[in-house]
């Protein structure tokens, strides 16, 4: 039995309203970047970055394209 892809995009619904594929992707990625940003707070790596505010919007960026991508690929 193969396991299921999300290259068939349905919308979801959630309480009465529908929403895109990416919606849960984003959320997905939400809950990596708190757990990320909380991990570099925490272990004083924001110290060497110049600009916070555009770090943490560059790496939500990559953990959403993340996230798509192995959603889109599927899991092995």
């Amino acid at each position: 039995m193969d396991l299921p892809s999300f290259s068939v995009r349905h919308s979801v619904e959630f309480l009465g309203f529908y929403l895109p594929p990416l919606a849960l992707c984003a959320g997905g990625a939400v809950v990596l970047f708190i757990i990320l940003r909380w991990l570099l707070a925490r272990l004083g790596l924001y110290h060497f970055v110049w600009h916070r505010p555009l770090f943490n919007l560059a790496l939500y960026v990559l953990l959403l394209g993340g996230v798509v991508f192995l959603g889109d690929r599927g899991w092995p």
